[in-house]
């Protein structure tokens, strides 16, 4: 019997490799762990995320408010703020270029921005070439990124966006349109802007209709808003223009070498701060308490919303010490004086001030460039001049400061110096004579000889005999000389309140640059140490500085006018001279002498006068310095005067320069004339009485007339009074 045969499996045995199976298992894991995953976040965690998402930013930005203001002695405005209509814009804290542009382009639709583009005139443009192609870039970012080469899309930063820059065709920007150009302006503003701070996009000649259309469409323009803002005005015109200072512009800001000092005290850096003067000095009180915003927002940076938490407070107002009536009067004084400009001259300084407290009454500084008078009052404390005799005074104290000098010795023989190694030294009174003068006598008549002596003296020879050497260390007698000068005011800060004052230059040390010191013609001073100089002598010997700002008050809230005082500035002694009562008594009764004496240098000039003053006069050769060709060119004159009024109880203490005049043939004699002027004017009496009877002031062509019958009178003594034959080079 046959055993029949096993039936053979049919099916077909699996040929998946296990590490194939194994790697479908590994997927299967993982797209179940992502959605288990995604199903945690989802409902589980959902609405913490959902906040992550929405989560934004409060950030406190600051806004500028007016700065204080500034007023004279009777609280007449000298500078003020004029309220303006603006339109703003603050910035995001990642607001890209593109996106600033597109709401510039809208916002140009809705305003009028006046422009000027450097392809229409050379200068004083509003738009720059770069300034279009930054705008143009924006717009079009991506086309300029597609015409950088394979090697120009590996740069990055600076280099990138230079490389962009020449991408931009000149056909391309001469292309764009009106509303393109008012978007460039517009977007060149923007860009200014750091993150979250605030810039004004437009603040001049604002209309009722833009501030109304863009108010509308605030939500068409992100971070944009309207307000009020503020400028500087002069209702006194360019009165005290050049100390009153200026103050930055927004494109400005912050000045880079103050940066980091600005910053620290909560300023941005797009602020507006006084640049110069009494608005860079007073800056802390005119600027104020900023506003306070609080912004939020969002992920992206962008502002979603504003809120004003503090309105800040206006900048406290400045007082000054000076009078505008007073001021506008010794201002046209100084003009008048301009008539009678001789030869390289064509400025003239002149100061006043209260001897008894440092308070400025008047201070100007004119110059005629190019027929125009401009005011150039800084140079009242950083322009330096030889000052001659008027800072004999000076000398004469020096030496009973020093001891070589006394009532027992102080007489000598005014002669002419015949020293080896020096130049003449003589006395325009005496050239050739000799004459016995005292320390009084010595300043009535202006002796060069006395003071020369003197010095030699302080120097170690008391002695004199003709042709001598002097046995003299030049460096130890002038270092001595400054030393007493500083007591005075003269070769160191006056210590006004002004930020950049001079303090003079000082000549090369030499044993006759001692002699010619002590008369005025070697040291160099600015008018404004002059005038302390003679403050000094005036009230008894104590150093005072000059102040312009007399009180710091608060704005009234209710009359938006002056309000209350918040702080009154103290009278700064900065020092007493060393001296005692009865020199100083006698160098007082010199200045009498030589504006009262018989004999006295300026006595012409004060006849008359219902006031009794004193004073010094002073001619200094020096040498013009020609700022064009930027070498000295020749010799010239200055003439100076220095007094005070009353003599006995002072009430005001002046000091005039006029530079630049011909070493030879002058008939100008401003320095005593305008200070006779200006004391007149302070006293109110003759031309500038206060009756019916009072005549106008002079006009420019009664002075000229006056100045050619001068001429042709009999020259007062003052006339080259100090000039020294053969005076040395400085």
């Amino acid at each position: 019997m046959k055993v029949p045969k096993k039936k053979k499996n049919n099916k077909k045995k699996s040929h998946i490799p296990f590490r194939l199976n194994l790697l479908f298992f590994i997927i299967f894991l993982l797209f179940s762990t992502l959605i288990l995953r995604l199903a945690y976040l989802q409902i589980v965690q959902a609405d913490e995320y959902k906040a992550e998402v929405e989560r934004t930013e409060q950030r406190t930005i600051t806004g500028s408010v007016p700065r204080g203001e500034i007023f004279d002695a009777n609280l007449n405005k000298l500078v003020g703020n004029e309220a303006r209509h603006t339109i703003t814009y603050t910035r995001g804290s990642n607001v890209p270029a593109k996106q600033m542009a597109a709401v510039a382009y809208e916002l140009a639709d809705y305003i009028d921005m006046p422009h000027t583009t450097s392809f229409e005139v050379d200068r004083q443009f509003d738009l720059s070439e770069r300034d279009l192609k930054d705008f143009f870039i924006a717009r079009n970012q991506d086309e300029i990124i597609d015409r950088l080469n394979d090697e120009e899309q590996n740069l990055s930063g600076s280099e990138s966006y230079s490389a962009m820059l020449d991408k931009v065709e000149e056909t391309e920007i001469l292309s764009l349109d009106e509303r393109q150009l008012d978007a460039a302006v517009i977007f060149k503003k923007m860009n200014a802007a750091y993150a979250l701070s605030t810039v004004n996009i437009k603040n001049q000649d604002v209309t009722e209709i833009e501030i109304a259309r863009v108010s509308e469409n605030l939500d068409k323009f992100p971070g944009v808003d309207t307000g009020t803002d503020w400028v500087r005005y002069y209702p006194e015109g360019d009165m005290l223009s050049s100390i009153l200072g200026v103050v930055t512009s927004e494109e400005q800001g912050v000045p880079e070498t103050r940066l980091k000092t600005y910053l620290a005290k909560g300023y941005s850096r797009n602020d507006r701060v006084g640049k110069s003067y009494l608005e860079l000095e007073y800056e802390s009180v005119l600027s104020g308490t900023k506003s306070r915003i609080e912004t939020e927002t969002n992920t992206d940076g962008d502002i979603i919303n504003q809120v004003q938490k503090y309105s800040g407070q206006k900048g406290d107002n400045l007082v000054l010490t000076m009078d505008i009536d007073f001021q506008e009067t010794v201002e046209q004084i100084a003009k008048d004086s301009l008539s009678q400009r001789e030869g390289l001259n064509n400025s003239i300084y002149i100061a006043a001030m209260d001897p008894n407290n440092g308070d400025i009454l008047a201070m100007t500084g004119k110059e005629i460039d190019e027929g125009k008078v401009n005011d150039i009052t800084y140079g009242i404390f950083n322009h330096n001049f030889s000052m001659g005799s008027s800072i004999k005074g000076a000398t004469v104290l020096s030496a009973y400061m020093d001891g070589v000098l006394d009532k027992s010795n102080n007489v000598i023989v005014d002669q002419p110096l015949h020293l080896k190694d020096s130049k003449t030294i003589s006395s325009v009174f005496n050239r050739y004579g000799a004459e016995p003068v005292n320390d009084i006598k010595a300043l009535e008549v202006s002796s060069n000889v006395y003071m020369a002596r003197l010095a030699m003296r302080m120097g170690g020879e008391y002695d004199y005999t003709k042709n001598m050497s002097l046995n003299i260390s030049g460096q130890r007698l002038l270092d001595k000389e400054r030393h007493y000068f500083n007591q005075l005011g003269l070769g160191v800060p006056t210590g006004i309140d002004l930020p950049s004052e001079s303090t003079g230059l000082e000549g090369a040390a030499s044993v006759p640059g001692g002699l010619f010191f002590s008369f005025g013609q070697y040291d160099t001073y600015t008018p404004l140490q002059l005038l302390q100089y003679t403050s000094t002598i005036a009230n008894g010997g104590t150093r005072i500085a000059p102040r312009l700002v007399s009180e710091i008050r608060d704005t009234n809230k209710d009359t938006g006018s002056v309000g209350a005082l918040r702080t009154e500035i103290p009278t700064k002694v900065l020092n007493t001279v060393d001296v005692s009562k009865e020199a100083m008594d006698r160098v007082q009764k010199g200045f009498y002498e030589a504006v009262n004496g018989s004999r006295g240098t300026a006595r012409n000039y004060f006849k008359g006068t219902p006031y009794v003053s004193a004073g010094k006069t002073g001619t200094a050769e020096a040498f013009y310095w020609d700022d064009d060709l930027k070498e000295i060119t020749e010799s010239v004159i200055n003439i100076t005067y220095v007094g005070y009024a009353p003599h006995d109880d002072p009430e005001i203490a002046v000091a005039v320069v006029v530079p630049n005049l011909p070493l030879t043939g002058r008939t100008n004699r401003e320095n005593t004339r305008a200070a006779r002027r200006v004391m007149d004017a302070y006293f109110q009496v003759g031309e500038f009485k206060k009756d019916s009877s009072t005549k106008p002031l002079e006009t420019v062509e009664d002075l000229a007339d006056e100045a050619e019958d001068l001429a042709t009178e009999e020259a007062p003594e003052e006339v080259e009074e100090e000039v020294n034959e053969g005076s040395i080079d400085e």
